[in-house]
């Protein structure tokens, strides 16, 4: 039977792509310690389950289309709190930040558009391009200077008269890296310049460390017709499974689109948006200790990797990843034989190689993504595993 030529062109997903082979590890009994997706371990707060404990028994009607009004509200709420400037009426509930950036791109792009982000970048980013026939044109980051953001002449010879909009997340999605205020105004100067939307992602605003300042795009004045900020619970809250997102934005012609598209799928889950309203409503000091945990599991997974030999990594400032290149030619093969081969007393590694991460997949071909979601003690013993693992691959493969 005939499938699209849509669908052929969409490639596994390279946080996912060796789930196969971890599945049949598990299957012959080995631990795997998975540092090759960002799905927190912290618990979510006990609002969220409370809120299911007064649910009556009848009929579970559809969610309003845009979103329940109570998690609106809320969201608008914690948004102002933080000196972002969306009411309830701006903001779009959606099946978590994925369906918030199919649902963006769909209503921004037609076939053959380009948009522009950072290199490397989120691999689901290309993932929906791929769906949409949308072009990903891509400026270099460069590791040595914590990834952060080139100078605005560079970033402005990726301009053309295809490109739609600028696509970034902050804190940064595989890099770690964190833009200052600075960093967020040059874009904002080239996307008022050029006429372009400024898709911002910022699914991980509450994971920044030693004391960085964080500046969001919804705090900037006088692009109000140019952004889109993307959100999820999921980081934030430890809620990955409730797939809860959403989009916020002043532009009425964006709103009306997303607001036919969000008619178009129905609704959101409504228990889980009741929930989530009142995830919005918990005490700061939650998000003050997620922090500390995650600033104290950042630290340990940056000094185990300095100490193995022919790593070289940097820093991340914020979000739950680091991005190391190892002594290998090709980290995807490593992570399959790692897994298929090495154990130390029953438990191997799993992580994200590189390359899907990278427009021309050669310059990720020796890196890796790993994400710091696992308690101290378990990211100790899984830089072990990867440390004697290499060591182990390298007598194997002389």
């Amino acid at each position: 039977m005939k499938l699209s030529k849509r669908i052929q062109n969409v490639e596994y997903s390279a946080v996912r792509k060796l789930t196969p082979y971890a599945d049949a590890a598990k299957a012959r009994g080995i631990k795997i310690y998975e540092l090759n997706i960002g799905a927190p371990d912290i618990e979510v707060p006990d609002v969220y389950f409370d809120s299911f404990k007064n649910v009556k028994k009848g009929p579970l009607p559809y969610a309003h289309a845009q979103g329940l009004v109570e998690l609106r509200e809320a969201t608008a709420k914690y948004y102002k709190n933080r000196g972002i400037n969306f009411d309830a009426k701006d903001i779009y509930i959606t099946n978590g930040a994925s369906e918030a950036l199919l649902f963006t791109f769909q209503t921004i792009c037609d076939e053959g558009d380009e948009v522009l982000t950072t290199d490397p970048f989120y691999t689901n980013y290309m993932t929906v391009f791929e769906q949409l026939g949308i072009e990903l044109e891509a400026f270099k980051t460069d590791p040595k200077e914590g990834f952060a953001l080139p100078e605005i002449g560079e970033i402005e010879k990726h301009i053309n008269n295809k490109t739609v909009a600028i696509l970034l997340s902050n804190p940064t999605n595989p890099t770690g890296a964190l833009y200052s205020e600075e960093e967020i105004m040059r874009i904002v100067e080239l996307a008022k310049k050029h006429d372009l939307y400024i898709v911002a992602d910022e699914v991980y605003r509450e994971f920044v460390y030693d004391g960085n300042a964080y500046k969001s795009f919804g705090e900037v004045r006088g692009i109000e017709e140019n952004l889109i900020l993307l959100d999820s619970i999921s980081k934030r809250f430890g809620a990955c499974g409730a797939r809860i997102g959403s989009i916020a934005t002043k532009n009425d012609e964006i709103k009306d689109a997303i607001n036919r598209l969000c008619n178009c799928r129905l609704a959101s889950p409504t228990l889980e948006q009741r929930a989530a309203a009142e995830l919005y409503g918990i005490d700061k000091s939650y998000f003050e200790e997620v922090n500390k945990e995650y600033q104290k599991r950042r630290d340990v997974i940056y000094e185990e990797l300095i100490k193995i030999p022919g790593v070289t990594v940097e820093k991340p400032k914020g979000a739950f990843y680091v991005m190391p290149k190892l002594p290998v030619d090709d980290t995807e093969k490593f992570a399959i034989w790692l897994i298929e081969n090495f154990q130390i007393d029953g438990e191997t590694l799993m992580f994200a190689p590189a390359a899907g991460f990278f427009k021309n997949k050669e310059e990720g071909r020796q890196m890796v993504r790993l994400a710091f979601v696992l308690n101290v003690d378990d990211i100790r013993k899984s830089m072990r595993i990867l440390r004697e693992g290499m060591e182990a691959y390298a007598r194997e493969n002389e």
